[in-house]
């Protein structure tokens, strides 16, 4: 079967980490963040993968090249990025007989990905709190007899979960008229499978959407999670390595570093005299944590530097990073409220107790900056010595 992943999408609610790199090409763990739906996709039986790409897409391109894990990969173009449907679309003349669609920024419960594959036509989905704020499923018997988009009253708690398996016929269903948000919506596409077919449903135990900066920090401490120890990089004799800790080969951890796993160090990379690192962190590749820093629950992007005596925690930094020596992060608010964070100009809740910074490409700061909790840097912002910065920059 064919399985079509979605990886066109401009990531605005994920800014500034998605300024200058695609969204599904964000690190999760030792991959990118399409890489783990392409996984679920091989493991399930995918015979060919057929990534739909749009801005940037030498990215993509760049890490699939024309095989993955043994699989051929092909690529479509979507050019104006008016929603799934339309997305699907620009790979239909690359689609032979039944295939899937999953969307290359959400991660899935791998088993039920399989479950998926072996039960099309099918829906993905998974029960949730707040259903309105999905797609619905209602399902009588193990058939999905409706799906209704983002519900002021849901009829059950079963949301879409954004994986699909649809018959042949699907290639010709895929020009849908646009929704009230002027997009064309893929669940239109299984609302027409749902009246010709019996359309069963996957559930899944676990799975995550990552569309705002908090959840890949999620999607980081879900896949963190999973790491078996694999120490392969140069460890000092007196550094302390505690639980599922992975050093990649080229990484270096000098004396007196303290690391509690979960946490990933990939090649490249190095933790300067008595720094502590604690799970679950990944650190990209090329990073350095400098002397007596501490990392706590944080993705350090590719090529990022925190300098001496820093403190950074439950954050995500882009790539080529420069923290000054005291850079400090407050990622806990004194008043206990949750932490808030822009996402597309609004202040909205993150759900997080602890969040500290979101951190774009190439932005620096001077010695001894404090960050607030919820902050934004935007990609090359800069501060001045000793700043205090309450407010996105």
């Amino acid at each position: 079967m064919q399985a079509v992943l979605l990886a066109a999408g401009e990531g605005t609610r994920i800014r500034p980490l998605s300024a200058s790199l695609p969204k599904p090409m964000l690190p999760v763990a030792d991959r990118p963040l399409v890489a783990h739906a392409a996984d679920a996709a091989v493991d399930a039986g995918a015979d060919e993968l057929v990534v739909v790409v749009g801005y940037e897409a030498e990215e993509v391109r760049g890490y699939f090249g024309d095989e993955y894990r043994g699989v051929p990969v092909r690529y479509a173009v979507q050019s104006e990025r008016a929603g799934t449907a339309d997305a699907v679309r620009a790979a239909r003349e690359l689609l032979d007989g039944a295939f899937a669609v999953l969307n290359g920024d959400n991660l899935y419960d791998p088993d039920a990905v399989a479950d998926l594959f072996a039960s099309g036509p099918a829906v993905a989905a998974v029960r949730v709190e707040e259903p309105s704020n999905y797609g619905v499923l209602s399902a009588e018997e193990g058939v999905v007899t409706d799906i209704v988009e983002k519900p002021a009253d849901p009829p059950t708690n079963l949301a879409n979960a954004g994986a699909y398996v649809f018959p042949a016929a699907a290639r010709e269903w895929l020009d849908v008229p646009e929704s009230e948000r002027g997009e064309h919506e893929i669940t239109d596409v299984v609302a027409r499978a749902i009246e010709e077919y019996d359309v069963g449903y996957a559930a899944m135990d676990r799975w995550l959407d990552v569309g705002r900066p908090w959840e890949l920090l999620e999607a980081n401490e879900w896949k963190l999670g999973e790491l078996d120890r694999d120490v392969r990089g140069e460890v000092h004799d007196e550094a302390d390595l505690r639980g599922p800790v992975v050093v990649e080969e080229g990484a270096t951890i000098d004396a007196g570093v303290v690391i509690e796993g979960p946490a990933l160090v990939r090649s490249g990379a190095s933790v300067g005299p008595n720094a502590y690192v604690r799970g679950a962190t990944l650190l990209g590749e090329e990073a350095h944590v400098g002397h007596s820093v501490e990392i706590k629950n944080s993705v350090v992007g590719a090529g990022t530097h925190v300098a001496h005596l820093s403190y950074v925690g439950d954050s995500v930094l882009g790539r080529d990073v420069n923290f000054g020596a005291g850079t400090n992060v407050a990622n806990l608010r004194h008043d206990g409220e949750a932490v808030r964070h822009t996402v597309k100009g609004e202040r909205v809740l993150t759900g997080r107790r602890k969040f500290g910074v979101v951190v774009g490409d190439d932005a620096k700061t001077a010695i001894d900056t404090s960050l607030n909790a919820g902050v934004t840097l935007s990609e090359g912002a800069t501060t001045t010595p000793g700043e205090v910065v309450t407010r996105d920059k």
